[in-house]
């Protein structure tokens, strides 16, 4: 591992790192996480470092800084995403949301705002209109308060669009709502009679 002070580069790399263990492969430095996806820093850090270190280590963890509890907190507090939490007294992490692996992350049902946005792709919308918006590997659907950020997710992976959600009458349909803590909003499906598309 590289021992010099890690440049924006080398934090990034520790995220994506980092988003990969939490949300989706904790078998890949050889550890478990608990039912809520938390897992020690201490035991995270150990398990990097020795992965890092194993035989035959590939290039992303021989090229990560030396990944230490300090370190760690700057990436949470760097992340413009913020996608990760940290427990109260800063000795646990988990991903705050996108998750693929079987976690309960417990957050509270709350009450949505009137509307929420979606964003996606213009090559998507034609499947959305018959099936409505599904979480595909992850456990929830993923919904902004700006539409702004919903432009800029989908911006990701095509020419993007934003879709409306009516929240409040999903909501009032019976629908269940919750709010990461990094401010997503998470449902379980949006059926395509509560979408619209926002008009550029």
């Amino acid at each position: 591992m590289n021992t010099t002070k890690p440049n924006s580069k080398q934090l990034e790399s520790v995220s994506r790192l980092l988003s990969k263990i939490l949300r989706h492969e904790p078998q890949l430095v050889g550890v478990a996480l608990d039912s809520q996806g938390w897992i020690d820093l201490a035991e995270l850090i150990g398990a990097i470092e020795r992965t890092a270190h194993a035989p035959g280590a590939s290039k992303t963890f021989r090229g990560l800084p030396t990944v230490t509890v300090d370190l760690i907190h700057a990436v949470v507090a760097a992340n413009d995403k913020q996608r990760f939490s940290l427990s109260a007294d800063g000795s646990r992490i988990r991903a705050a949301q996108g998750h693929s692996i079987d976690v309960e992350l417990g957050y509270e049902a709350k009450i949505p705002p009137t509307v929420l946005y979606h964003g996606t792709t213009i090559g998507n919308w034609v499947c959305i209109q018959v099936e409505g918006l599904k979480p595909g590997s992850r456990h929830a659907v993923h919904l902004s308060e700006e539409p702004e950020t919903a432009k800029r997710v989908g911006a990701r992976h095509g020419t993007p669009i934003v879709l409306i959600v009516d929240a409040a009458q999903m909501h009032a349909d019976g629908a269940t709502f919750a709010q990461s803590d990094n401010g997503v909003w998470l449902t379980e499906h949006v059926p395509a009679r509560y979408l619209t598309v926002l008009e550029a």
